[in-house]
């Protein structure tokens, strides 16, 4: 087995299974320190433990891959992530709404995100990194956020369009954490609340039903910011008119994210099917913050199908250019 391709698919499994982000890392900065190197390279073991970015567990995933075999690591693995089945929609999918870079809390940079998305066949994916308020994750200011719409320019091709996002914070007004105008220039835009989940429910029902309002505002992610599982713990979800909310996403045309992390799981059975009766839109996001977690939307592609949403209410089913017909819709 190719040794650089074994340390990626340990990385992306790990990642998938929320793992450590060190473990993952490292087993990424490991395949990173090998690409190009010749087989006589690769089996110079004295050579590889002077070389940076090769520790114990990599080398003897190297050193497994090199002698023919699964590393065993490798196939621990595989052994875990292979009982998962797919559901029928989950071919349906032709994108996500919803992903993180190491522009903010993200482990990658945005190219080893494309080519994880490119993997999954996609043919669009949104980098929707934080906003400024949201510092713990290095939320874009609107100087890095005009940075980071330049670069994204740069991913763009006949087979796949990366589409320019924020995940902006819904602050405690419902007003939006980051300058309108940027708001406007940008392709997709998911409203999340991050802070003050235990906001009384007449104010969070204000303040959701403004964010769905807001003319900018494309997706609302999360809507109850649940933890039900993870490292983590969990958190119990914010309250609201969820009625309310959800007919105001379903006046102005904004989907309602189901947030396909396995911890997330938002939102809850119940609304969900508020959601579908309300005549919402939805989107079936990932919310990854590494390219393994690209594949979670496995998990919400089979909450969906479970719920009876029809795939035609999934955005994220939607080719490209009728995407684009909506996120540029009248407001």
């Amino acid at each position: 087995m190719n040794p650089h391709d074994a340390l990626l698919e340990i990385a992306t499994l790990l990642e998938r299974e929320r793992s450590s982000r060190y473990k993952s890392q490292a087993f990424r900065t490991a395949a990173g320190a090998i690409a190009g190197l010749t087989d006589a390279q690769l089996r110079d073991t004295a050579g590889l433990r002077r070389r940076k970015g090769i520790g114990e567990s990599s080398l003897a995933v190297i050193q497994e891959a090199l002698g023919g075999g699964v590393p065993s690591y490798l196939a621990d693995l595989r052994e875990r992530a292979g009982g998962e089945v797919p559901s029928g929609l989950r071919g349906r999918l032709r994108g996500d709404l919803h992903s993180h870079s190491e522009w903010s809390d993200g482990l990658t940079p945005i190219d080893d995100m494309v080519a994880a998305a490119r993997a999954l066949g996609h043919e669009y994916l949104a980098l929707t990194d934080h906003s400024p308020r949201l510092r713990v994750a290095r939320g874009l200011s609107p100087e890095r956020l005009r940075e980071q719409m330049t670069v994204v320019e740069g991913f763009r091709d006949d087979s796949f369009t990366l589409l320019s996002g924020i995940e902006v914070d819904i602050l405690d007004d419902g007003s939006l954490d980051q300058e309108d105008d940027l708001l406007e220039r940008l392709d997709v835009v998911v409203a999340s609340a991050h802070s003050k989940l235990r906001m009384e429910r007449a104010p969070m029902t204000r303040r959701l039903v403004a964010a769905a309002s807001h003319p900018r505002v494309d997706v609302l992610g999360h809507v109850t910011g649940r933890l039900v599982e993870g490292s983590r713990g969990t958190r119990p979800p914010s309250t609201f008119d969820a009625v309310e909310v959800f007919a105001a996403c379903a006046a102005h045309g904004v989907a309602v994210e189901i947030n396909s992390r396995p911890e997330r799981q938002d939102p809850p059975d119940d609304l969900l099917a508020l959601a579908l009766e309300a005549g919402c839109l939805f989107s079936i996001d990932s919310d990854a913050h590494a390219p393994g977690q690209l594949s979670l939307i496995d998990h919400g592609a089979a909450r969906a199908e479970r719920a009876g949403v029809p795939p035609e209410r999934i955005v994220t089913t939607w080719p490209l250019v009728r995407l684009r017909e909506w996120t540029g819709r009248p407001r």
